[in-house]
């Protein structure tokens, strides 16, 4: 019988019983169970679960450098106003197009300073030996035509003997190395089509405004065309022919992309070629004894010849390149 409580009705004498009929009206619940503890069910204490180390490190390939502030551009020759830009823009194009980056290069840091050590004495040994022995009034005026002609000519020599040594060079090459390097003389031709668009730009540009140019007649507008493009052609073209010619006649018109052993051995060629064209019209230097005549003459290709001849020995026993096994 339902007691009207909350709970099943107490006997007599039983707690609670406070409600009419000494029936009571019954706790809802039982008295609370005592404090079970920290670790209550049948699992013993667990040990609280350690925290993941923090990494102090914001990047996941470990600590990285501190930032450091933006190095200023040093202030060299190249960083004045627009004969700086200039400069530069004709360095940038002349090298992306002619001493450019490729597959078969080999970077040697060793052999780069070699190599302009080499030119820093060969230029010493030839300033020594005007200074001692040439007693012309116009001795130096000479030397400096001389070495800018050598270095203006030095491509078109390229030019001519290139072809032949690269020819010679893919057919001492393995049967199955040719179709190769014979598919890899792209970027070779490139840089002589671009050098040879520079001549003819250059060249006709020139041609162009001295036979159009007639100040009497007054300027017609195409006659300030071309005095625009002439004057561009001195002040940006100019600069850019020379690196060009010093960049193609060092990178040998990026053949090292051919083959790595390619470029000292163009250089050796191209050299000596060099030394006969210039000892046959006008032969060996006047007033000067035989040694320093044979020096003049044969130092510059002996040690062009010594160093290129290392250079392929290292790049055989320190980079494992050979054209042959």
């Amino acid at each position: 019988m339902a007691t009207g409580g909350w709970g099943p009705g107490h006997g007599p004498g039983q707690p609670g019983g406070n409600g009419p009929g000494n029936q009571g009206w019954g706790a809802p619940y039982g008295p609370p169970p005592p404090n079970p503890g920290p670790n209550p069910g049948p699992y013993p204490p667990q040990a609280p679960y350690p925290a993941p180390p923090q990494n102090p490190y914001p990047y996941p390939y470990g600590p990285q450098p501190t930032p450091r502030p933006a190095a200023r551009r040093p202030r060299g020759c190249l960083s004045f106003g627009l004969v700086g830009a200039l400069l530069r823009s004709t360095h940038r194009l002349a090298t992306r197009l002619f001493n450019a980056e490729g597959d078969g290069r080999i970077v040697d840091r060793t052999v780069d300073r070699v190599q302009v050590a080499r030119t820093i004495l060969g230029a010493a040994a030839t300033v020594a030996l005007i200074f001692v022995y040439s007693v012309k009034p116009d001795r130096w005026e000479d030397a400096a035509y001389s070495s800018a002609a050598q270095m203006l000519l030095a491509p078109i020599l390229l030019l001519i003997a290139g072809p032949l040594v690269i020819i010679g060079f893919i057919y001492y090459a393995p049967p199955h190395l040719r179709p190769h390097m014979r598919s890899r003389l792209r970027a070779p031709l490139k840089a002589v089509g671009w050098y040879v668009l520079s001549i003819v730009v250059i060249g006709g540009v020139l041609t162009l405004t001295g036979l159009a140019a007639k100040p009497e007649d007054g300027m017609t507008w195409w006659e300030i065309v071309l005095a625009v493009a002439a004057l561009i052609v001195i002040v940006w073209g100019f600069p850019f022919f020379f690196m060009a010619s010093l960049y193609s006649a060092r990178s040998a018109f990026n053949t090292a992309q051919v083959h790595p052993m390619l470029p000292p051995v163009i250089t050796t060629a191209l050299v000596w070629v060099f030394a006969i064209f210039s000892v046959i019209p006008d032969g060996l230097p006047e007033g000067q004894p035989l040694v320093a005549q044979l020096c003049a003459t044969l130092g510059g290709p002996l040690s062009v010849t010594a160093v290129s001849l290392w250079e392929l020995r290292r790049m055989k026993t320190r980079f494992g390149v050979t054209l042959r096994p």
